[in-house]
This record gives structure tokens, sequence and C-alpha cells, in this order.
């Protein structure tokens, strides 16, 4: 600030001499200068008084400008109001002044004051474009100029353009002139001729630069485009080209797409494809070539065995005013093609066969064959793995067909036996022939029962002819050796022959009785069925049946004890002073059906005082349950049901008619004490018991009489085992006669116990050699046989009244 003032002090005492004779204030600022800036005291400039410039009413114009500056009126000092920029004020003149006139009022006085505005270097040098483009054949020579426009700096004098630099390049100079106005510009110079193909574009930098202090400078790029010229001719990327091409490639396939290049650019770069004189017309009829791609594409068919190979020369032309060419050469070679598909022949083929053929038998003769040649002509034949024969080379492509395994026609009644065919090419071609081979039956397979062992339960009692089961075989073989017919064999049973007993319909199985059954006679047969097919020779296999003749409940419980007429009642007679407990009467019945039917109980089914008897309902034992008083009757009739456990329940009753006496001698009590009211040696009490003695002394006798007659007697030349036991027993002669007890059903259904009269009849046959063991029968024995056919010999031995086998 303080050099502005000296500068402008300066100036003012040269314009104050100059004023003199021109009345001019002249004052210099440089531009730019800061807002508040003091250019100079104006009123000590033009000797006025500070203290009088409000009341004149100082005031200062700017001529044709803005207010770029004002006067202070309390001190008087000239100051900027607003930065001046001297380009925008004067433009490109060479000075520039702001003129200003100071008025003062009281009296009337006008300075006149100047302000000249020095420039300062405050604007680099601008182009008009940011880029100059420049359009240059390579075909111009070297030396050729090129104006380029010039630089435009604001500023004036020496802060103006000075000179411009280039950026450094193997092709371009410039040379710098001055025009008639001063300014400098620049010429661009080709100092090295130009290659389109090498560098099509060239990218420089001009630098204007002014010379101010410090030097500004500007800068613009100059792209220089290089136009081409046909200079080059086009060329492949081969000089020769061997392609391979498949036989039978579709219409149309592409060959090869060939690539010519031409570094020219434009009409000069387009290329046209075509062939040349030395091409065939065999191999331009097959091929086709577009003449703006360059494509070779297949046009008619392909056939290696017709023609292998393939020679052309292309040629490619550019577009440009002097055209230029290159050429190459091309050798197709067609490869052979697995194309054709290998070929099946079936020379001979045996179908049906037997099921039972021998191994490595001929089957069947097949050839194959393939047109193609190499590998595309060799074939392989197989036939599945899963299967019963294989392949047998015989020659050159021809094979046989054998059987490997042995055939089951049951298990796989016929084979589709699929021949495949496949050569060795890539990717490989197969043909295949299917053929049906068909089984025939042999008879081979027995008949097959589902069971080795049938058990068939017949209820007795059963209708002849009814049907007791179906006993079907199966025969996994065909037609008459599927066939079966069914069979009994014959077993005779005691002399019956099973056809008399059993019927089989010889077609299905079906197995008929052919007689009612009786479980008391017939329990089981067990014989065999046999099946056999009518194949030849005919095979057959055989099955056990076991019939089991399951029990009926058909036969009523039969009282055996105490004996009675048919219809009558049975009388018995006790002591009166018979004890509590006492056995009066035991009641035993007989049933001859099978075990469970056969499970008897006894009931009463009357009884005259309920509260004196006692029945067992499973021994049948009537017993007193009190002592006899004076009150109760002396007659007692008791009805006693002997019922069987079959379904339903059959029964038998017996009547007993029970009278006291008071003579009779008590025997057999259980009970040890004697009731109260009677004196145990009283006379009755004493002849019972000498009775009861006497009658024990002759039994006694009786038994060793017949042990020794019996001793006596010659033994049998042959002693049979005992095949059925019997037990009779009896706990109380004195009460009945003779009791006749036998626990098993099969031995009573032999004999029947006469026990009044003494007599053991025989009922039905008895087996020849069999010895029964009969007990408690104190008045010896009787035997009588009653069957016409009875060879058997029947032993009898007499025991004790109280024993027990």
């Amino acid at each position: 600030m303080e050099s502005y003032k000296r500068y402008a002090a300066l100036v003012f005492l040269i314009s104050l001499v100059r004023n003199i004779s021109t009345s001019v204030t002249h004052y210099s600022i440089p531009e730019e200068m800061k807002e508040g800036s003091v250019v100079s005291n104006l009123a000590t400039d033009l000797s006025l008084d500070v203290k009088t410039l409000n009341q004149r009413k100082m005031r200062l114009d700017i001529i044709a400008n803005k207010k770029y500056l004002d006067v202070n009126k309390a001190t008087g000092e000239l100051y900027i109001v607003e930065k001046i920029d001297r380009e925008y004020i004067c433009n490109t003149k060479s000075s520039c002044y702001l003129k200003l006139e100071v008025i003062l009022e009281n009296p009337l006085r006008i300075f006149n004051i100047e302000v000249e505005i020095l420039d300062m270097n405050d604007n680099a040098p601008q182009f008009r474009r940011d880029a100059i483009h420049l359009d240059i054949s390579e075909a111009t020579p070297k030396g050729e100029r090129f104006s380029l426009s010039n630089a435009v700096d604001p500023d004036v004098g020496s802060n103006s353009v000075k000179t411009y630099h280039l950026s450094e390049s193997e092709h371009f100079n410039i040379e710098v002139q001055t025009g008639r106005d001063g300014s400098k510009f620049a010429e661009l110079i080709l100092t090295k001729t130009l290659d389109r193909e090498q560098q099509a574009v060239h990218n420089l930098i001009l630098t204007a630069v002014d010379g101010g202090t410090p030097a500004r400078s500007g800068t613009v790029s100059i792209v220089v485009h290089v136009s081409d010229t046909n200079d080059n001719a086009p060329t492949f990327d081969k000089a020769s080209y061997n392609i391979k091409v498949m036989e039978n490639a579709p219409i149309g396939s592409l060959v090869i797409h060939l690539n010519a290049t031409d570094l020219d650019e434009g009409s000069n770069s387009d290329l046209t494809y075509s062939y040349s004189l030395y091409t065939s017309e065999k191999t331009q009829e097959t091929f086709n070539l577009n003449p703006s791609t360059g494509e070779i594409t297949v046009k008619g068919m392909l056939n290696y065995e017709d023609f292998k190979i393939y020679d052309m020369e292309i040629i490619a032309t550019d577009k440009g005013a002097n055209s230029l060419s290159g050429q190459c050469t091309i050798k197709i070679l067609v490869e052979d093609m697995n194309d054709n598909h290998p070929e099946i022949s079936i020379k001979s083929f045996q179908s049906p066969v037997n099921e039972n053929i021998e191994l490595d038998t001929v089957i069947a003769v097949v050839s194959v064959s393939d047109k193609d040649s190499g590998d595309n002509g060799v074939v392989d034949l197989h036939i599945p793995d899963n299967m019963p024969f294989r392949l047998r080379e015989s020659s050159d492509n021809y094979y046989e067909l054998v059987v490997s395994e042995p055939l089951d026609r049951e298990k796989v009644p016929e084979y589709d036996i699929t021949f495949t065919v496949t050569d060795r090419g890539s990717p490989p071609l197969s043909d295949n022939e299917t053929m049906t081979l068909e089984l025939l039956d042999v008879n081979d397979n027995v008949p097959q029962f589902p069971q080795s062992f049938y058990t068939i339960r017949v209820t007795e009692n059963n209708a002849p002819g009814a049907l007791l089961s179906s006993l079907t075989a199966f025969d996994p073989d065909l037609h008459e050796n599927q066939y079966l017919v069914y069979f009994i064999l014959e077993k005779e049973i005691a002399n019956t022959s099973m056809s008399m007993l059993f019927s089989i319909n010889p077609e299905n199985g079906n197995l008929y009785a052919l007689k009612t059954f009786d479980y008391e006679i017939e329990k089981e047969f067990l014989f065999h069925i046999e099946a056999r097919d009518s194949g030849s020779p005919p095979l057959s296999s055989n099955v056990t049946v076991h019939i089991i003749i399951v029990d009926q409940n058909d036969n009523a419980p039969v009282i055996v004890s105490p004996w009675r007429a048919h219809g009558s009642v049975v009388e018995e007679k006790i002591p009166r002073s018979t004890d509590k407990g006492s056995l009066v009467a035991k009641v035993i019945a007989l049933d001859t059906d099978s075990v469970h039917n056969s499970r008897i109980t006894y009931q009463f089914l009357q009884v005259t005082d309920a509260t004196l008897f006692s029945l067992d309902q499973y021994n049948g034992e009537i017993r007193t349950m009190r002592m006899f008083s004076y009150r109760d009757p002396r007659h007692q009739r008791l009805v006693v049901v002997a019922k069987d456990n079959g379904e339903p329940a059959l029964s038998a009753t017996v009547t007993i008619k029970l009278s006291t006496i008071e003579t009779a001698v008590k025997a057999y009590s259980d009970l040890t004490e004697v009731p109260l009211e009677y004196d145990i040696f009283s006379d009755l009490n004493l002849y019972l018991v000498i009775g009861l003695g006497s009658v024990s002394f002759l039994l006694l006798i009786t038994i060793l009489v017949t042990i020794v007659l019996k001793c006596q007697k010659p033994k049998p030349s042959k002693a049979a085992p005992p095949c059925r036991n019997s037990v009779i027993s009896e706990r109380n002669s004195t009460i009945a006669d003779s009791t006749l007890v036998s626990n098993d059903a099969y031995w009573y259904s032999l004999f029947l116990a006469e026990t009044r009269k003494g007599k053991l009849v025989v009922r039905q046959p008895v087996p020849k050699g069999s010895r029964y063991i009969v007990s408690s029968i104190p008045r010896g024995t009787g035997l009588t046989d009653t069957s016409d056919s009875a060879a058997s010999t029947l032993q009898a031995s007499t025991t004790s009244s109280s024993s027990s086998t």
C-alpha cells in the first residue's frame, strides 16, 4: 500500500507540473487493487481544506464508468470502492484511463482528474478451442506447414503472448510467427512423413507463454488424424491351410472362415474374396465361397470313397482406387466318417427246442458286417450276460450261439435273445436283432403236494360218500406232463382194504368216505395217496394221509352197578343202625364215547329224604349223612341220574329202593364213633358180628380152593401181553352179590358182566392172545362166549374182595 502511495504521489507531482498547462490531475494505479485501498489524498493534492469538504458538498463523478473510486470527506483521501479490472474496462487497448470530476460548491469549483489503470499480468493466454483437429494424409510430404489458431491474452504489452512451445514429436515441429498487429501465432511443420498403418492419430500439446513476471501460459491439444491411402495389399493369416472335413457333412456347414486383413482403412480395407483360376470346377461345385465374409461352406455332398482331397486358391482384393490383392491356398481333406451302421444276418436259428437240450448245442448262426473301413468297420457282437447262452466265433464275422447252462422251461419258458453288434468308430454305431427261443416241455418234474403229511379229522356217524378233503398236487410241466391222476395205495387193516373205506376222484384228488365210521370201533386210519402225471415215462409222488375219527356223543351212559333188569328197581337192604358216613350203595355207569364225552357225573333226581343221604357226583357213592332215627320211614326211594359230558349231554337213571332192617350186621362203616343212644353189645350187633365172621371164613375157603385149581391148569404155549386192563372192584360184598367195575370203556365194549348170575359174557371178537385180569368176583367166574368169531383165550383170576389191579 505504501508503494502505491509513493507511486501515486510521484505521478501527482508530475501531473501537477503538467496541470499548470492542462489543469488535469493525473493518477496512475495498478489494476486489481483491493477495496478500500487509498490512491492519494485528494484534498492535499488539490489544496483544499479538509474541514470544509462537507460544507462545500464535495462529490466525485466518474464519467461513463462505474463508480470504482470515491473520496473520504473526512480525510480528503481518494480510495478504491470496487476492484478495477483493466481488461474489463479497456479490453485490449494499450492505454486505459478513468476520467473523474471533483465538484465543490460555495464557491463552485470543478477539478478534472485522470486515473490511469496500469496493466498487471493477471491473465494467462487462452486458445479459442480446447482441441485443434487436423486431418493429414499419410502421403503428405515432409516440410508441409499447417496453420494453428493463436492464443489470446487479455493483458497488454509485455504481459501478452510472447511465444509458443510444442510437445515432443517425431513427426512435427512449430514455427512462431508475428502478425501485423504484433500478435504471435504458430505454424505446425511436418518434419517426417506419416504412416497411418503404424500410427493413425498423433496427439500434440501446444503451449502459449506470455511475457509477464511470473510468466503465465495456456495449452491446447492438437489431434492429428492421419488419412489413409491405399498403400497396403490384403494379407491372409496363413499362406496355406490344411483343413479336415468329415464326410457327409451337412449342406451349409462351415468349413473355414478365411480372414484376410488390409492395414488400410475405409474402402481401401474393404475386401472381396474369390476363387482363382487354378481352382477346379469340381471344387467350386462342392464348396461355396462367400465373397464378403470369406466363409467357405459345404455346397455338395462329401463322400470319402468318391473324393478325398480338394485343392483351392482364394484371392482377397480391396476396393481402393488402385486395388491391391493377396492370396492363399487351401487343401481340404475329407475324413472317413462312421456313417454306416453294422449289419446282422441270422443265417440259422433253431426254435423251439427241448428244455433238456445238451450243453454246447448250436442254436443259431449269425454273421455281422460293416461297410466302413478302419476302426469304423471293425465290429463286435454280444448278447446279454444274464442268459444261459454264449457266442462262439466260428470264422471271420461268423458266430455260433450255443447253450452254456442247463435250460429249465418251468423257470423260463422262452428267451428273447438280442444280438447287438457295435463297431469301433467314434462315436460307435450299433444295431440289434432280437430272436425268440421257445422251450418245449419235457416231463422232468414230479407232482408235488403242498404238504407231505395230511391230517384229516372226520366226525363219526358221517354220511357215506361225504367229501373229506381235496388233496391236490401241482406239476409245473405242460400238457399231458401236467395232467395228474390220483390213486389210493392199497393197504389192508384187519383184512379190510382202504379202497373199501375211502375213494378218491382220480381227476381232482377229492377224497370221499365210503362208509359211516364209528369212533368206538375205528379211531384212525393211515394210508398213502399217489399223484401220477401222464408223461412218458410217468412221474409220481405220494403223500401220507392220517384220518382221525372224531368222537360224537352218540352213546348214553350205561349203569352197570347196581345191576338190575331193564326197567326194574334195585332193592337194597341196610341195617337201620348204620352209622353216619356209611356206604349205602355205589352207582357205576359206563360210557363208550371218548374221554371227554364219557366223563360221567352223578346226581339225585329224586330222594325221599334229602337230609339222610349224600351222593358223590364223581364216583357215585351214596353215603348216609346221619344215623336213622325212629321217625325216618323204613323204606327210602332214591333215583340217581348218570349224565355224560357231551353236547348235548346223554344220561341214564337208576332207582334204588332201600329198606332198613333191625337185625342186619353193621359192615364197612367208616366211622369209629358209636352213637350214644345204641348199645354196641346189643343182641343185634352180636348176631351181625357172628354172621360177618362166618361169611368171611367161607369166602377165604373159596378163594384158596380156586387158587389151587388154577395152579393145576396147563400153561398156554405162548403168553400174550395184555392189551387192555380192566378192573372190577367191589368194596362191599354184603350189599350186592357181585359188582363189575371198569374204568375203561373199551374193556366194557368187549365184555358184559352179569353180576347177578356170576357170568362174564364176551360181546364181540377179542384180539388173539389178549389177557384180561378180572378181580373181586367172590362167587367164582363163569365165562360165556357170545361171539361166533371169538378165537381168543381168556384168563380170569379170582382175588380177594379188597384187592385192586
